[in-house]
């Protein structure tokens, strides 16, 4: 190696060692470019990560907003009305009552018959043909209105129930304000005036007449009565009744019985048996009766009522009746004696439209000793019947109203002195408006 040689390898060694670090020094400064271009652009990533869940967060937010404001305003919709609750009403002393009743409206066209102003039914007084007759006549009234009001308290361990109710039917022009019930149920004990125990009305075919047709009977008494329940479908009513019979001094109540049995849930009987006394001066007769009545839903919606009454020597209780007892010349009583028969047929046709058909027949025994004991033979009758046809229509729950035709008439024992006529005739169309509160 000459010199020329090692000159040269002296020289280039330091050379590239310098070169050799030169490239490593910008290398190194380039991949420190390099990561910190990396890291730079990944934060940027990063924020906008951030950005992105921050307004899908918000996006999330609004839409639960707009969700439950939209089911609270559907379950608004979808809610129902809340039920106003009845306030408890209470007396002075405690006890829980509620206020019922209704205004009502009766109408009356007398085609043919009648001899007194009245709007309700009396068949039995009908004049006879061409016997002072008031045919073509209009007449209303508002006197079956009726107000009520039914109690009920604790006492110990028994529950007291009660009842008051009035209307305005009261006197001989039915003009007057008169009681219909008052009475107190404590346990199967009745004190008070309601319904007779023998001439109940549940059986009577539905009429618009507030007085009933031919064959029924709306009679409220006084009476003291206990109730035994032998099993849910029978029980027996025994009652102690004060009839109020004006023709008799009357000394003791009446007494009645009830049988009521149910053979199913569409079929009811009633059987019924009476008896009383009845006084004049210092003469008495027993006075006695028997009735059956039943109900039975032929199919859903359409309802046969029938109820029979034999009586004798009673008027007190079935309505329509001669009188039960007549003083003959000698002082002695005699008494009259009667069947009736009244049936009918009811058919809803729909939750506001009912309609009923109805046939009454009474007739009376021709006891010649009765007969001639009469005052006034034309006063009293031999045979009476009634046919009737109503439809009840209620457009809402408060409101009912109904028309009915009637057509009845009435066989006297004697004939009028004017033209010998026997026949009194009942033509007539009744309506009627009512309001229940």
């Amino acid at each position: 190696m000459n010199t020329t040689q090692l000159t040269q390898k002296s020289i280039n060694k330091p050379t590239f060692k310098r070169t050799l670090m030169t490239s490593m020094i910008v290398l190194s400064l380039g991949g420190v470019s390099v990561a910190a271009q990396a890291q730079t652009q990944q934060q940027k990533e990063i924020e906008q990560l951030r950005q992105d869940v921050q307004a899908l967060r918000k996006l999330v937010e609004q839409q639960k907003v707009q969700t439950t404001h939209t089911a609270t305003a559907l379950a608004e919709v979808q809610r129902p009305a809340p039920v106003a609750s009845n306030p408890v009403l209470k007396t002075a002393k405690g006890a829980e009552f509620n206020l019922y009743g209704n205004v009502r409206f009766d109408a009356s066209y007398q085609v043919e018959g009648t001899s007194r102003d009245l709007p309700y039914n009396h068949i039995n007084a009908v004049a006879l043909k061409g016997n002072s007759e008031n045919s073509d006549r209009l007449r209303s009234t508002l006197a079956a209105t009726r107000l009520g009001l039914d109690f009920k308290t604790q006492v110990a361990e028994q529950e007291v129930k009660g009842k008051i109710e009035v209307d305005f039917l009261g006197g001989s022009n039915f003009d007057n304000l008169r009681i219909r019930h008052a009475y107190v149920n404590y346990g199967n004990w009745l004190l008070g005036q309601t319904w007779s125990n023998f001439a109940v009305p549940d059986y009577m075919p539905e009429s618009i007449d507030a007085l009933a047709l031919v064959g029924g009977a709306v009679k409220r008494t006084p009476q003291v009565r206990h109730t035994t329940k032998f099993s849910p479908q029978t029980n027996l009513v025994v009652a102690a009744e004060d009839p109020k019979d004006s023709t008799v001094n009357q000394r003791l109540p009446a007494l009645s019985a009830r049988l009521n049995h149910q053979f199913a849930d569409n079929f009811n009987i009633s059987a019924r048996a009476m008896g009383h006394e009845k006084r004049v001066n210092n003469d008495e007769e027993m006075a006695w009766g028997v009735g059956l009545g039943a109900k039975y839903d032929v199919v859903p919606g359409t309802t046969l009522k029938a109820d029979y009454y034999h009586v004798k020597g009673d008027s007190s209780f079935v309505s329509f009746t001669n009188s039960g007892v007549v003083k003959q010349a000698d002082g002695s009583l005699v008494q009259s004696e009667f069947d009736s028969i009244t049936v009918g047929l009811t058919q809803q046709f729909n939750e506001k439209l009912r309609g009923t058909v109805g046939y009454g027949y009474m007739t009376f025994d021709e006891d010649q000793n009765y007969i001639d004991a009469l005052a006034d033979q034309t006063k009293a009758n031999k045979d009476l019947w009634q046919a009737w046809a109503n439809v009840f229509y209620s457009p809402t729950k408060p409101l009912s109203f109904g028309l009915e035709y009637v057509y009845g008439e009435r066989e006297a024992f004697a004939p009028a002195t004017v033209n010998g006529s026997k026949t009194g005739e009942d033509n007539r169309i009744n309506a009627v408006a009512i309001y229940n509160f």
